[in-house]
Protein backbone atom coordinates (compact mmCIF):
# COMPACT_ATOMS: atom_id res chain seq x y z
CA UNK A 1 0.00 0.00 0.00
CA UNK A 2 1.52 3.68 -1.22
CA UNK A 3 1.34 6.24 1.39
CA UNK A 4 -1.20 8.14 -0.34
CA UNK A 5 -3.55 5.02 0.03
CA UNK A 6 -2.87 4.82 3.72
CA UNK A 7 -3.69 8.35 3.62
CA UNK A 8 -7.05 7.74 2.20
CA UNK A 9 -7.84 5.02 4.40
CA UNK A 10 -7.94 6.91 7.17
CA UNK A 11 -10.90 6.58 9.46
CA UNK A 12 -11.25 10.84 10.81
CA UNK A 13 -10.80 12.12 7.17
CA UNK A 14 -7.16 13.45 7.92
CA UNK A 15 -4.52 12.82 5.30
CA UNK A 16 -0.68 12.61 6.29
CA UNK A 17 -0.80 15.86 3.73
CA UNK A 18 -3.14 17.42 6.21
CA UNK A 19 -1.83 16.40 9.46
CA UNK A 20 2.10 17.54 7.90
CA UNK A 21 0.75 21.16 6.98
CA UNK A 22 -1.05 21.47 10.52
CA UNK A 23 2.55 20.87 11.77
CA UNK A 24 3.97 23.32 9.86
CA UNK A 25 1.06 25.97 10.51
CA UNK A 26 1.69 25.25 14.57
CA UNK A 27 5.76 25.76 13.74
CA UNK A 28 5.03 29.16 12.42
CA UNK A 29 2.70 30.63 15.29
CA UNK A 30 5.28 29.00 17.62
CA UNK A 31 8.05 30.54 16.17
CA UNK A 32 6.26 33.88 15.80
CA UNK A 33 5.28 33.59 19.62
CA UNK A 34 8.83 32.64 20.33
CA UNK A 35 6.23 29.13 22.07
CA UNK A 36 9.61 27.27 22.55
CA UNK A 37 7.86 24.52 24.43
CA UNK A 38 5.44 24.07 21.70
CA UNK A 39 8.54 24.21 18.77
CA UNK A 40 10.45 21.21 20.99
CA UNK A 41 7.11 19.04 20.31
CA UNK A 42 7.17 19.69 16.46
CA UNK A 43 10.93 19.37 16.01
CA UNK A 44 12.72 15.81 15.67
CA UNK A 45 16.15 15.94 18.25
CA UNK A 46 18.20 15.19 15.76
CA UNK A 47 16.50 17.76 12.89
CA UNK A 48 18.68 19.93 10.34
CA UNK A 49 18.22 23.41 9.34
CA UNK A 50 19.68 24.96 6.19
CA UNK A 51 19.63 28.72 5.18
CA UNK A 52 21.65 30.12 2.17
CA UNK A 53 23.68 32.79 2.06
CA UNK A 54 27.13 34.33 2.65
CA UNK A 55 26.55 36.08 6.08
CA UNK A 56 27.13 34.24 9.51
CA UNK A 57 23.53 33.77 9.48
CA UNK A 58 23.88 31.28 6.37
CA UNK A 59 24.61 27.52 6.95
CA UNK A 60 23.40 23.93 7.69
CA UNK A 61 22.72 23.63 11.47
CA UNK A 62 22.24 19.70 12.96
CA UNK A 63 20.74 19.08 15.99
CA UNK A 64 17.15 20.47 17.70
CA UNK A 65 19.30 22.71 19.80
CA UNK A 66 21.54 24.08 17.34
CA UNK A 67 18.97 24.87 15.59
CA UNK A 68 16.68 26.61 17.99
CA UNK A 69 19.90 28.65 18.65
CA UNK A 70 19.72 29.82 14.69
CA UNK A 71 16.19 30.79 15.37
CA UNK A 72 16.85 32.65 18.53
CA UNK A 73 19.24 35.02 16.76
CA UNK A 74 16.74 35.79 14.24
CA UNK A 75 14.89 37.47 17.12
CA UNK A 76 18.00 38.38 19.32
CA UNK A 77 19.75 40.45 16.12
CA UNK A 78 16.60 42.18 15.70
CA UNK A 79 15.39 43.79 18.78
CA UNK A 80 12.51 40.77 18.77
CA UNK A 81 11.19 42.45 14.90
CA UNK A 82 12.12 39.53 13.31
CA UNK A 83 8.54 37.89 12.13
CA UNK A 84 7.41 35.01 9.40
CA UNK A 85 4.01 35.63 7.94
CA UNK A 86 3.41 33.01 6.80
CA UNK A 87 1.31 32.92 3.31
CA UNK A 88 0.32 29.61 2.15
CA UNK A 89 1.10 25.80 3.09
CA UNK A 90 1.00 22.63 0.30
CA UNK A 91 1.99 19.22 1.35
CA UNK A 92 2.23 16.00 -0.10
CA UNK A 93 1.52 12.60 1.55
CA UNK A 94 5.54 11.64 1.28
CA UNK A 95 6.74 14.10 4.48
CA UNK A 96 7.31 17.24 2.28
CA UNK A 97 5.52 20.15 2.98
CA UNK A 98 6.56 23.96 1.74
CA UNK A 99 5.54 27.05 3.37
CA UNK A 100 5.62 30.04 1.95
CA UNK A 101 6.07 33.53 4.08
CA UNK A 102 6.91 37.13 4.29
CA UNK A 103 10.10 38.00 6.23
CA UNK A 104 10.30 41.26 7.93
CA UNK A 105 12.35 42.70 10.87
CA UNK A 106 14.48 46.18 10.99
CA UNK A 107 18.06 45.52 12.32
CA UNK A 108 21.41 48.31 12.98
CA UNK A 109 19.12 50.39 10.30
CA UNK A 110 18.10 48.50 7.95
CA UNK A 111 14.33 46.90 7.41
CA UNK A 112 14.20 43.31 5.77
CA UNK A 113 11.41 42.21 3.82
CA UNK A 114 11.56 38.95 1.85
CA UNK A 115 9.88 36.17 0.59
CA UNK A 116 10.85 33.05 1.48
CA UNK A 117 9.67 29.26 1.18
CA UNK A 118 10.43 26.47 3.42
CA UNK A 119 10.68 23.38 2.40
CA UNK A 120 10.32 20.77 5.36
CA UNK A 121 10.76 17.63 5.64
CA UNK A 122 7.28 15.68 8.27
CA UNK A 123 8.35 12.46 9.61
CA UNK A 124 5.90 10.65 12.68
CA UNK A 125 4.68 14.12 13.31
CA UNK A 126 7.87 15.85 13.61
CA UNK A 127 9.69 18.34 11.38
CA UNK A 128 13.09 16.40 10.73
CA UNK A 129 14.60 19.00 8.08
CA UNK A 130 14.17 22.71 6.86
CA UNK A 131 15.68 24.57 4.02
CA UNK A 132 15.06 28.08 3.35
CA UNK A 133 15.08 29.51 -0.07
CA UNK A 134 14.99 33.15 -0.51
CA UNK A 135 13.44 34.90 -3.22
CA UNK A 136 16.21 37.83 -3.31
CA UNK A 137 19.33 36.44 -1.68
CA UNK A 138 20.87 39.36 -1.94
CA UNK A 139 18.38 41.74 0.38
CA UNK A 140 19.06 38.69 2.89
CA UNK A 141 22.35 38.68 2.94
CA UNK A 142 22.53 42.76 2.92
CA UNK A 143 20.26 42.57 5.92
CA UNK A 144 22.55 39.94 7.64
CA UNK A 145 25.68 41.59 6.77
Amino acid sequence: MTSTMAARSRTDGATASDENANVVRRGYHAFNTADIELLATLFDDNCSWHTPGRTSIGGVRKGRDAVFAHFGRYGGETAGSFKAELQYVVADDEGRVIGVHRNIAERNGKRLDVMCCIVFEVRNGRVVSGKEHFFDLYAWDEFWS
